[in-house]
């Protein structure tokens, strides 16, 4: 970084705290790069190297290459965010080598922020741009009233339940949180050996997202002070619905993706999935092809009955604070995030069943994707629905890993009945405010 050391760590401080009136101004002079524009030479494109995981990826890369001539992408495919991707790329920051862009997910770009390691691209985003993306994706994306990156796609949260087990069962898809334990209870008694969705211990991202779901806000910030409170009312309350339906066997508690989850989908013995949009194509690509129209979407239950939805996921992308070719950089990311022709390669494998932050995408992704696994069922209406109702007052902390961490640690020993999960939102609470300090960041526990 080519600015004074004590700037330096004025404005990373500055960062960190996301305050609106020191990030704008001075993240870039100390640590972004500047950008030679799109041409790396008279006559020759700009090379630029992106990093990223998602199915469907590289066929955007090789379409957006294939139709661009001043701008091509090189890109290599690390492992996902949680599997070792964020390592990877916090280690290439500070050895000077990262990508010029990369996928980052919306929970882990304030750690980025944070760090320092990603930069402001405000002067590449104007408001047409941003208006083009659901609200709710711009708001993650925009710290301290700048653009830290470009949202690619939306998560929100959707049932997925065998229709079969439930008319058997005699229930439906259930609209409250009350009718849901109701349901519950209906279909253990009808098949003992089912249970309607599962608690997973290993993806605390699942809670939080429910958390999200009932207006919870575990951060915030005023002035230069983070604000702090993963143990709120609202989140007790979540919190004590789903420790008595641990407690009352009524749901499974199992790893997310694992073996063992996923049997228990194929044999009947977990007969709902409580996941997100992306989730449709995971059990289609999961299941076998006999349960091919057995199974069906619903809006998740909510609290009151009305449409609600936190955001479980969702990816973005952002532009490393080395890069020279930011401006090249954004040119590749709008071109994903808001094209027709950028969402059709990312759905071309009829895997994926991601649902654009551009909302005027969806029509296309919903057309890409294949939905005779769900009988034909307009999936992405579901989606469309959720993604309007997404809460609008949560904001992403800048130390989630160790706040992912620590619940993930805890909600490991819910199944042998030595924690709570209120036990384990305490413990998180104390980890966090504990690690932000650690960070030198002013912190006041709500």
């Amino acid at each position: 970084m080519s600015a004074a050391p004590a700037r330096s760590r004025r404005a990373l401080r500055a960062a960190a705290a996301l305050t609106a009136a020191a990030l704008s101004a001075t993240l870039l002079a100390a640590c972004g790069g500047s950008d030679d524009g799109p041409s790396a030479g008279a006559g020759k494109p700009a090379d630029i190297t992106f990093w990223g995981w998602a199915k469907g990826t590289k066929q955007v890369v090789d379409a957006f290459n294939a139709s661009h001539k001043d701008v091509h992408v090189t890109y290599e495919e690390i492992p996902s965010g949680a599997a070792g991707g964020y390592a990877k790329l916090s280690n290439a920051v500070k050895a000077g080598n990262a990508p010029d862009v990369f996928n980052v997910e919306y929970p882990q770009l304030p750690d980025f922020v944070s760090q320092g390691a990603v930069q402001d691209i405000s002067q590449y985003v104007g408001s047409d741009l941003k208006a083009k993306y659901l609200p709710q994706a711009v708001q993650l994306t925009t710290l301290g009233g700048a653009t830290y990156a470009l949202p690619l796609d939306a998560a929100p949260q959707a049932f997925y339940y065998r229709k079969d087990l439930f008319a058997k069962a005699g229930i439906k898809a259930p609209t409250t949180w009350d009718e849901f334990r109701s349901a519950a209870q209906k279909l253990k008694k009808a098949e003992p050996g089912s249970r309607i969705a599962t608690f997973f211990p290993d993806d605390p991202t699942t809670f939080e997202a429910m958390a999200w779901q009932a207006g919870a806000p575990w951060f915030g910030t005023s002035g230069d002070t983070w604000q702090v409170g993963l143990d709120g009312a609202d989140t007790q309350k979540v919190a004590a619905y789903w420790q008595k339906m641990i407690d009352d066997d009524l749901v499974r508690v199992q790893p997310s993706f694992s073996q063992q989850w996923t049997a228990s989908l194929q044999k009947g013995q977990t007969a709902g999935y409580l996941g997100a949009s992306w989730g449709g194509g995971v059990l289609k690509g999961t299941l076998p092809q006999d349960q091919s129209g057995k199974w069906a979407v619903a809006p998740l239950p909510s609290w009151n009955g009305a449409p609600a939805s936190g955001m479980l996921g969702g990816s973005t992308f952002a532009v490393s604070k080395d890069s020279k070719k930011a401006k090249a950089a954004v040119e590749f990311a709008t071109w994903a995030t808001t094209t027709a022709q950028g969402i059709q390669a990312r759905i071309s494998s009829g895997e994926s069943s991601a649902y654009p932050a551009d909302p005027e995408l969806v029509p296309v992704a919903a057309k890409a994707f294949s939905t005779a696994f769900y009988g034909g069922q307009d999936i992405y209406a579901v989606y469309k629905s959720a993604a309007r109702s997404i809460g609008q007052k949560w904001t992403w902390g800048p130390a989630m890993g160790v706040t992912n961490n620590s619940l993930k640690d805890s909600f490991g020993k819910l199944s042998s009945g030595s924690g709570t999960i209120a036990q384990a939102l305490a413990t998180a609470q104390k980890d966090t405010v504990a690690e932000m300090r650690t960070r030198g960041l002013k912190v006041s526990a709500r």
